[in-house]
């Protein structure tokens, strides 16, 4: 059984639309990726994302309607299911809720819209028309103003009508204004494959009772005009009205007589995809290259408003837009499918724009390597995993916005100043300097193994070392904890010390004392903590008694105690939230004791034995670091406890009683951890786990706790260095030194990218070499004509720049890119970056090659000591080669309905290519995923195949069997092997299906075995690419990852194996959560994951868990909780439990 869960959301925007959703004064823009809905707060700052949902389909159009009984807009949502729903805002709820749930539009037997479902307004809001099949408009009434009408449903849509249409492929169309009765402009192309323009009249509204729409067909402008190269259709508002034709050569208006009055030729071709109004005489017009061109029309007001005429400018360059959007009258929002969303601001009078604001978009990821896992090899040690610790390099967009980025999902942290040569750092602390300016914390105390240093910024806001700062302080051993002291009310006025001997207090004012208090009987103080805010420290003398100091004065006893039973104390804290308790890890039954502060009175007892292995029979683990923070609003304080074996606990404690409740755990890694807390608000904590995978806990917007991998890998301890340089600072110790850095406040992605401005079309890389293999096809216009070239890049892995580039022949195009290592002439191995490249058909016989039809090349290049890139060998083959592999030291590629092995083989120091075995392919193989000796073949329309490949022995040649096959007919894109004998297939219609090598047949005489579906979902997205990923998990892990998956729309998935013993709970939690969870719309989630093709369409996924779905369940109300589990023989806190382990996946 499979599981997927996204870790990078789509991020292509197809959609985009301004309306008053929230009803407050900010506008708000929506935009639609992919399955996702996200609403933006437009102010004067920019853009900022104000809410995000997802829905049970794709969205495929969008537009905003005004009921008469409502005082915001409704959004109007179309989807690939064919229908559509309106959503609004519930101001009293604060939530989005359903105004009409979905309406099904489908026409048994009609095919798709052939340039996509598009929805168009009439400007009078009479109706809406829905184009979702060929040959078919779907009219949506907007309910008019009557006498047989309630007030409360003007506005509202009607039932949806048909109207039936002889043009089965429209271009574009719009709806005329200043007509008596709704009239559209389309422009299309019949049967002899010329386009048309023509003009329908609906006969609107039609009958009573009547369910279809008929029209009035005549021609747009002169019945026999040549359309040639048109793109798209602009309506005039009134008074000039008409509409304009925009050409790849030139602008043609035809008026509301339906006659050309004026035609302009553009200074120069090109192709134009999207528009925008400006004003009734301006128009704001995006082509394909990502050229914004400014369109004004001139009008005589003298002669019946009439055009006289129309000039267009370029005034820049965007990425290539799929919408734009007037958010003001100047400032436009640039939606995009291969590029980054952009908000720019337009100077009419200087014909010039400005880029504001870029919100990223990896869409389309055309390819991507995975770089590292955070040091999660199969042989590192076991915790849980997080794709927030593995760093993503993707080639993304296409063409000018082409770029090769790198993602990490995680929290950040941005460096401002480094010290290293300093290792084996133990803590990090704020300190006040003595003759400092007031309450300012300008030292850094740094505790190292056997000594203790100082560190303060200067006026140039360097970080130097100073002696002179803190004079009194114990500099020759290692410093237990330390920070800043002061009275409630008085403020901060001194800094405390405390080692493993003593305790020190040093008042900042000059000539400030130094007081000092030593622990009796020698016995070392092993743990402490400070109040805040408060002349209190808490110490743990020898790991058994417990002493509480007074640091107002001299230093003084206020209580002391020996827990009973022989209780060794692990680790103390006194809380920051709570000036009366103090709490209190103990090794005697892996338990904490909550103690009352003044007079350590036991309080509170619990054993941690049943959280921390004894329930499984492992050895109970011991507390180290404890916190208590208040990560949620409005919530009770969460109490972190931080355990020996690297796992993390938090409960919910209640104030009064101190009661531990809704107890959840995370694996971070296999050391201990080190808590410390980072302020965010006036009342509000993020908590800083410190350990060989470093994470931030903190809470979200939804109230929940998270727990988000640090993109930093080397973060061994933190400590708060917020001064007047480094403002919300931290100091960050790692294994070479320490960083002054800032943290993001929640998790997000980033993204680094170098941009190439071409198509990346594959990339490889090479750790040995610490370089990328890029390989991208630019595009140029030369003479109004597309000239495509291809080149090979090589790129380093650290600063992100080119470091080399090898050019293909002309027209000659990159297919394939991969790293292999390959035996030298020495017979060593060495790295080597492999090409494959193909020629389209349109290239005929080239030049050079005798005459021959060259279709393509391999090559091999080696990097040499300068990082350049050398050709070893190459050869010339009859086919685009598609994909390469390695196998067995031998090379794999993929021809044209081949599969070809090939030996490097060396005469001398000259290398050359030769060819070993071959097989046969069903058509053509677009895909190859080597394990061992076996390689999987991705065929573009017979699935998937199994071959084995046999080296020659005792004289035999080499060889390729096939072992297993897949005979059912899909269009593949990628394959991975996941497991033994299990494999993964992506197909061009969205589909996902894991396949099993069932046994063989002993009663057929064909040696191979049947590939079978064992699970199959409809993700809804094309996958271009899947990589496999090998990462060791604990014995009681829920999922096993398996793989990463990239798509068309810059989503980034998860792939894993379900663990048998957590199969059918998920199984069973999905399907309850399928029916009762409440979704936009009112969408079935078993029709939006079921299998859908051609061929044939499913019911429900089949023995696939969406983990999307699963951590829903983490936002339900406690009452649809206990109801979602009831039956399954678990609780809620199990089911909370494993669901927080799934969400930290990702």
């Amino acid at each position: 059984m499979a599981y997927l869960a996204s870790i990078h959301k789509p991020s292509s925007i197809r959609h985009s639309l301004k309306l008053d959703f929230f009803g407050d004064d900010d506008e708000c823009l929506v935009v639609a990726k992919a399955n996702t809905l996200e609403f933006y707060r437009f102010n004067e700052h920019g853009l900022r994302l104000r809410r995000s949902i997802s829905i049970f389909a794709r969205v495929t159009m969008l537009e905003k309607l005004r009921p008469a009984s409502a005082t915001t807009d409704h959004l109007f949502v179309g989807t690939d299911r064919h229908g559509y729903f309106t959503l609004s805002f519930n101001a009293q709820r604060r939530n989005i809720q359903t105004e009409k749930p979905h309406v099904d539009l489908v026409l048994m037997g009609s095919r798709d819209a052939r340039h996509g479902e598009r929805c168009t307004v009439d400007p009078n809001r009479r109706l809406m028309v829905l184009e979702v099949f060929e040959g078919v408009f779907t009219i949506v009434p907007i309910n008019e103003q009557s006498k047989s009408r309630k007030k409360d449903e003007v506005g509202n849509l009607g039932d949806p009508l048909t109207c039936r249409i002889p043009q089965f492929s429209i271009r574009s169309r719009a709806v005329l204004h200043g007509t008596t009765t709704p009239t559209m402009a389309l422009l299309c192309v019949d049967a002899t494959s010329n386009l048309r323009a023509c003009v329908k009249e609906l006969q609107y509204p039609p009958e009573p009772g009547a369910d279809t729409v008929n029209y009035v067909d005549q021609p747009l402008g002169p019945g026999k005009y040549d359309w040639r190269g048109a793109r798209l259709l602009i309506p005039i508002p009134e008074p000039t009205r008409g509409v304009l034709v925009l050409c790849d050569t030139r602008i043609v208006y035809i008026s509301h007589s339906n006659r050309i009055t004026k035609e302009t030729p553009l200074p120069r071709p090109t192709i134009f995809v999207t528009w925008v109004s400006l004003s009734t005489t301006t128009y704001l017009l995006g082509d394909d290259y990502g050229k914004l061109h400014l369109l004004e029309i001139s009008v005589d007001d003298q002669v019946n408003h009439s055009l006289q005429d129309i000039n267009i400018t370029m005034i820049g360059a965007v990425s290539r837009p799929t919408g734009l959007v007037r958010m003001t009258e100047t400032c436009i929002f640039v939606g995009s499918h291969q590029g980054d969303a952009q908000l720019i601001e337009l100077d009419l009078p200087q014909r010039s724009i400005e880029i504001v604001q870029t919100l990223p978009n990896i869409a389309p990821i055309v390819d991507f390597t995975i770089m590292d896992l955070g040091n999660r090899a199969s042989e590192a040690p076991m915790n849980d995993f997080s794709s927030g610790q593995a760093r993503i390099v993707t080639g993304s967009g296409a063409f000018q916005d082409g770029s090769l980025r790198s993602v990490r999902s995680g929290v950040g942290l941005e460096e401002r100043a480094c010290i290293v040569g300093m290792e084996g750092i133990q803590g990090v602390y704020k300190g006040l300097s003595v003759g400092g300016a007031g309450d300012l914390v300008d030292v850094l105390i740094v505790s190292l193994l056997h000594q203790t240093r100082l560190f303060h910024c200067n006026d140039g806001g360097e970080v130097v070392e100073e002696q002179r700062r803190l004079p009194g302080l114990s500099m020759r051993e290692t410093t237990i904890v330390a920070g800043v002291v002061g009275g409630v009310g008085l403020g901060p006025w001194g800094t405390v010390q405390v080692t493993p001997s003593s305790v020190r207090v040093i008042e900042a004012r000059i000539g400030g004392n130094t007081a000092s208090w030593a622990t009796p009987d020698r016995l070392p103080i092993t743990d402490a903590s400070l109040g805040t805010d408060a002349n209190l420290v808490l110490l743990a003398l020898g790991g058994v008694r417990l002493v509480l100091l007074d640091l107002s004065g001299q230093p003084t006893v206020v209580a002391e105690t020996a827990l009973g039973d022989g209780g060794q104390i692990a680790c103390v804290h006194v809380p920051s939230i709570r000036s009366d308790i103090a709490i209190v890890g103990l090794w005697q039954g892996a338990s904490i004791a909550i103690v009352e502060l003044k007079t350590l009175r036991v309080l509170r007892l619990e054993s941690l034995a049943a959280a921390t292995g004894e329930a499984t029979g492992e050895e109970p683990s011991v507390p180290r670091s404890l916190l208590l923070a208040n990560l949620v609003a409005h919530q009770p304080p969460t109490l972190l406890v931080a355990l020996a074996n690297g796992t993390v606990l938090t409960f919910a404690m209640d104030p009064s009683t101190f009661e531990l409740r809704s107890r959840k755990s995370i694996r971070l890694g296999t050391q201990e951890v080190k808590l410390q807390r980072i302020v965010t608000g006036p009342s509000l904590h993020q908590v800083f786990a410190s350990c060989e995978h470093p994470s931030l806990i903190y809470g979200d917007d939804d109230g929940r706790i998270v727990c988000s991998a640090i993109t930093s890998k080397d973060a061994r301890c933190v400590g708060i260095f917020d001064t007047e340089t480094y403002p919300d600072g931290i100091a960050v110790a790692t294994s070479k030194g320490l960083t002054i850095a800032l943290i993001d406040r929640k998790r997000r992605t980033h993204v680094r990218d170098l941009h190439l401005g071409e198509t990346v079309r594959r990339v490889a890389y090479s750790p040995a070499l610490r370089a990328f293999a890029v390989g991208s096809i630019k595009r140029t216009l030369r003479d109004s004509t597309e000239l495509m070239r291809s080149q090979v890049k090589l790129v380093d892995e650290v600063i992100f720049d080119r470091l080399a580039t090898y050019d293909l022949n002309p027209d000659e195009l990159v297919e394939s890119v991969t790293r292999a290592e390959l035996r030298n002439e020495h017979g060593e191995w060495v790295e080597r970056f492999l090409v494959g490249t193909g020629y389209p058909s349109s290239a005929g016989y080239l030049p050079n090659h005798g005459g021959r039809s060259l279709r393509g090349r391999i090559l091999v290049f080696e990097v040499d000591e300068h990082r350049t890139l050398q050709v070893l060998t190459e050869l010339e083959v009859k086919g685009a080669c598609r994909c390469l592999q390695v196998v067995q030291g031998r090379i794999v590629a993929a021809l044209l309905k081949a599969v070809v092995v090939y030996a490097l083989e060396y005469e001398g120091a000259r290398a050359s290519l030769v060819r070993k075995a071959a097989h046969w392919t069903a058509t053509v193989p677009v895909d190859l995923a080597v394990v061992g000796s076996q390689i999987i073949v991705g065929d573009v329309m017979k699935s998937m195949s199994i071959l084995e490949y046999h080296e020659g022995s005792h004289g035999m040649p080499d060889s390729l069997e096939e072992t297993a096959r897949d005979f059912r007919v899909a269009w593949t894109t990628a394959v991975a092997a996941v497991a033994d004998d299990t494999y993964l297939e992506a197909t061009g219609e969205g589909n996902l299906n894991v396949l099993h090598a069932t046994e063989h047949d002993l009663s057929t005489t064909t040696p191979r075995r049947e590939l079978k579906v064992t699970s199959e979902m409809n993700l809804g997205e094309c996958v271009n690419r899947i990589r496999t990923i090998d990462v060791a998990v604990s014995s009681n892990a829920v999922v096993i990852p398996r793989a990463f998956l990239g798509t068309t729309q810059g989503s980034i998935y998860l792939f894993a194996l379900i663990s048998p013993k957590f199969q059918d709970l998920l199984m069973q939690l999905q399907s309850r959560m399928a029916v009762k969870v409440s979704n936009p719309g009112g969408l079935s989630f078993n029709n939006f994951r079921a299998h859908r093709s051609a061929l044939r369409q499913g019911e429900e996924p089949f023995r696939f868990v969406d983990g999307d779905l699963i951590e829903r369940f983490l936002d339900s109300k406690e009452s649809l909780q206990e109801d979602l589990v009831k039956g399954l023989g678990v609780n809620v806190e199990d089911i909370r439990t494993m669901v927080e382990s799934l969400r930290g996946l990702r």
